[in-house]
């Protein structure tokens, strides 16, 4: 009896358990990409060894790196996935900026994949043995992967976080103060990227780092807040 009873109220309370709405369900993957997009961090390490001259001329594993890139590739798709699993919400707000910010992580991550393409260029002419003959070429892929990296995640992150904190901002989505990290962001990433560019900062100066600062704030922020708290009620969720 006891047994039948205890199977009658669990049974009970599974169907009172209230289903994930789609919302909260497209707030928490958006979250967790968001998150994902900062495993790519230790490739300021894995890559240091790559951007020594005699890099392709030396000997030892060249396993850190291929993780780092595979882990920029992760970062690249992630990418992609916050935006186009954001698009659905968003282009109730403007389906103009929705398909921007689409396609600006589309055109982030395409940089991204060609950045991993010189570096692995370079671990090629190494484990090929290329030798010092090779070493102008493998210069050249490494100044090659310096100066699409600033354009692929200086300059494409700042116009994402641009739109993204524009879209937020205007639709309450998430607390307006977050919203004004990724507007505020967005420029001063901006900021450095062109100051590199014209050459008042170095690429690698430990004040470069700074400038990239609030948008990576914004992101982790952003990603933390829609996975435990998703979206805020706001006009363009009040159908759903």
């Amino acid at each position: 009896m006891n047994t039948n009873i205890n199977t009658a109220i669990i049974a009970n309370v599974s169907t009172k358990r209230t289903p994930m709405s789609s919302l909260r369900k497209t707030s928490l993957v958006a979250g967790l990409l968001y998150l994902l997009t900062f495993v790519s961090i230790p490739t300021l390490v894995l890559y240091g060894p790559i951007h020594k001259t005699d890099y392709i001329t030396g000997s030892g594993p060249d396993t850190a790196a291929i993780i780092g890139g595979l882990l920029e590739i992760i970062v690249a798709l992630a990418g992609i996935g916050t935006a186009i699993a954001l698009y659905p919400v968003l282009r109730k707000q403007s389906e103009g900026l929705s398909l921007g910010l689409v396609a600006s992580r589309i055109v982030e991550a395409g940089t991204m994949f060609v950045g991993v393409a010189f570096i692995l260029s370079v671990v090629t002419l190494r484990q090929e043995g290329a030798g010092t003959s090779a070493l102008t070429t493998s210069h050249a892929l490494v100044t090659l992967y310096d100066r699409i990296f600033l354009l692929g995640q200086s300059f494409m992150p700042a116009v994402n976080d641009l739109l993204l904190g524009f879209l937020l901002y205007h639709s309450r989505l998430v607390p307006r103060g977050l919203s004004l990290i990724g507007i505020v962001g967005g420029p001063v990433l901006l900021t450095g990227y062109f100051a590199i560019q014209f050459g008042l900062i170095g690429q690698h100066a430990p004040l470069t780092g700074l400038f990239a600062i609030p948008v990576a704030l914004f992101e982790f922020s952003l990603g933390i807040y829609l996975v435990v708290k998703g979206f805020k009620p706001s006009v363009i969720t009040s159908g759903n």
